[in-house]
C-alpha cells in the first residue's frame, strides 16, 4: 500500500472540509448531486473524447497502482545482475540459460536470453533500447490522461457554476432563496478545482515519476547485461550499477506496468 497517496488524499480533502467547518459552514453544503453530475460527467466525457479507449483503460489501471504499488530496493536488481556476473565469470555465459527462463522481470529475462544466445552487444543494446522506447511511449499516456482530466475539470466546474447561476437568475422573484442558490452554483467550481488539484494532476505526476523510475531500472539492466557479456569483473559491475542510483535521484519501483 502506498501510504503517501492515501495521506495526501486525506490531507487534501481534509483541508477543504476542515476549512468549510472552520468557517462555520456545513459539510452538507458541499454535497450537491447536480454539481457532481455536471463536473464528474463532463470531465469524463471530455477525457473520453481526447483519448483512445485503450489509453483510458490503462490509465485507470495505473491509477489503481498509485494506491497499491510497492517500492523495490534497487540493490535487489543490482544483486541479481552481480550474481549473474559471478556465475558467467566462473562457468561461462551458457550457464545462465536456465536463469533467463526463471527470472520474473520480463525485460531482464529477454535481455539475458540474447546475451546467452551470443548476440552482438550492439544488437542487444539496440533491441533493449527499442523496448524501453516502446515501453515509455505506451505508458506515458496514462499520465497524460490524468493531466488532461485535471485541465478539463476546472473549466467544467465553471460551466456548472454558470448553469447554476442561470437557474438562480430565472427565479429572481423568490429573493429569499438567492443566497442559497448562488452558493450551490459555486459548489460546481469547487468540485472542478478539487478533482484537478487533489486527484488528477497529482496522480498524473506520480505516474510520470514512476515511469521515470521504471526506465532507469531498465537502463541499469542494460548496463549490467552488457558488462556481463564483456566479462567485466563483478565488483566493477556492482560499483558501476550503484552509481546509477546515486546520481539519478529516482526511486525504483517494482512490478506494475511491467505486467500489462
Amino acid at each position: 500500500m502506498d501510504i503517501a497517496t492515501l495521506v495526501g488524499l486525506f490531507m487534501g480533502f481534509g483541508a477543504v472540509i476542515g476549512g468549510q467547518i472552520l468557517e462555520g459552514g456545513h459539510i452538507s453544503a458541499l454535497l450537491q448531486p447536480t454539481a457532481a453530475v455536471i463536473v464528474f460527467g463532463g470531465t469524463l466525457g471530455a477525457t473520453f473524447v481526447s483519448f483512445p479507449l485503450e489509453d483510458l483503460r490503462r490509465a485507470f489501471y495505473s491509477a489503481a497502482t498509485a494506491f497499491s504499488h510497492q517500492m523495490e530496493d534497487p540493490e535487489e536488481m543490482i544483486g541479481k545482475l552481480v550474481g549473474f556476473a559471478n556465475i558467467a565469470r566462473k562457468n561461462g555465459l551458457i550457464t545462465l540459460e536456465q536463469d533467463s527462463q526463471m527470472v520474473e522481470d520480463r525485460f531482464l529475462g529477454h535481455g539475458l536470453e540474447m546475451v546467452v544466445d551470443g548476440m552482438d552487444p550492439e544488437e542487444v543494446m539496440e533491441v533493449l533500447q527499442i523496448e524501453i522506447t516502446n515501453f515509455e511511449d505506451l505508458h506515458k499516456g496514462s499520465a497524460e490522461v490524468f493531466e488532461a482530466a485535471g485541465g478539463f475539470a476546472p473549466t467544467i466546474g465553471i460551466i456548472g457554476a454558470i448553469l447554476g447561476l442561470i437557474h438562480v437568475m430565472s427565479n429572481l422573484s423568490d429573493t429569499s432563496r438567492l443566497g442559497a442558490g448562488i452558493a450551490v452554483a459555486f459548489v460546481a467550481t469547487i468540485y472542478g478545482l478539487v478533482i484537478a488539484n487533489i486527484i488528477c494532476i497529482p496522480i498524473g505526476t506520480k505516474l510520470k515519476k514512476r515511469l521515470k523510475a521504471q526506465i532507469l531500472q531498465r537502463e541499469i539492466v542494460i548496463e549490467g547485461l552488457l558488462a556481463i557479456q564483456r566479462g567485466d569483473n563483478p565488483r566493477l559491475i556492482e560499483k558501476r550499477l550503484r552509481s546509477f542510483t546515486q546520481t539519478s535521484g529516482v526511486t525504483l519501483y517494482s512490478r506494475g506496468w511491467g505486467g500489462l
